[in-house]
C-alpha cells in the first residue's frame, strides 16, 4: 500500500512537472483589430459605404414616420368634425401607414435587413482574411493564444513586443492593399 502511494505521488510530480514545462514553451501574442482593420483602404471604404446607405435609408424612413405623424396631427385636429366611418377610414390609413414605414425600418434595418446582408457581403470577406492571417501567424510563429486587445478581451498588460498586429497586415498585404508599414496610425 505504502509503495502504490509513493508510486502515484512520483506520477503526479511528473504530471505536473510535464505540464509546467509544457505552460513555459507556450507563446502568447495580441492584435488590435480596430488598427488592423483601420489600416486596410478596403474596410475604410466598405464603412464609407455602409455609413452613406445607413443615411439614406435613415432618410427614407424618417420621411415616412414624419407623414404618418402629419397625417395623424390633421386626423385630430379633423376628428371632431368628421362622421365615425371618415373618422375610421383615416384611423385605418394612419394604421397602415405607419406599418409600412415600420415594415420599412425592418427590411432596411432589422436582423436579417439590407444593411445586415450589405455589411456581410463587403465586411465578412475582409474579416475573413484577417483572421486566416492571424491564424497563418500563429501557426507558423507558434503561438498558443493570440488575444484582441479591441474587442474587449481583458488584458492588464500587453507588452509591444508581443504586438502581431503589423505582422497581420503584413501577411494580409499578400491577398490585399493595405496601408503601408511606415504610414500607418497607430
Amino acid at each position: 500500500m505504502k509503495k502504490m502511494k509513493t508510486i502515484l505521488a512520483t506520477l503526479v510530480v511528473l504530471l505536473i512537472s510535464t505540464i509546467s514545462l509544457q505552460a513555459q514553451n507556450q507563446r502568447f501574442g495580441y492584435v488590435d483589430t480596430d488598427y488592423i482593420l483601420k489600416n486596410i483602404p478596403e474596410y475604410n471604404d466598405a464603412q464609407e459605404e455602409l455609413n452613406n446607405l445607413s443615411q439614406k435609408w435613415e432618410k427614407e424612413v424618417k420621411g415616412l414616420f414624419d407623414k404618418v405623424e402629419e397625417m395623424y396631427k390633421a386626423y385630430q385636429t379633423e376628428s371632431v368634425l368628421l362622421p365615425e366611418d371618415l373618422k375610421r377610414k383615416r384611423e385605418d390609413e394612419i394604421v397602415q401607414k405607419e406599418k409600412a414605414a415600420k415594415d420599412l425600418q425592418m427590411k432596411y434595418f432589422g436582423p436579417e435587413g439590407d444593411l445586415f446582408k450589405k455589411r456581410n457581403e463587403l465586411v465578412q470577406p475582409i474579416q475573413e482574411k484577417v483572421f486566416n492571417a492571424i491564424k497563418e501567424i500563429a501557426e507558423t510563429r507558434n503561438y498558443a493564444f493570440v488575444f484582441d486587445k479591441a474587442s474587449g478581451a481583458t488584458m492588464l498588460y500587453a507588452s509591444d513586443k508581443f504586438d502581431i498586429s503589423d505582422d497581420v497586415l503584413d501577411e494580409i498585404g499578400n491577398v490585399m492593399q493595405t496601408v503601408r508599414r511606415e504610414d500607418r496610425n497607430k
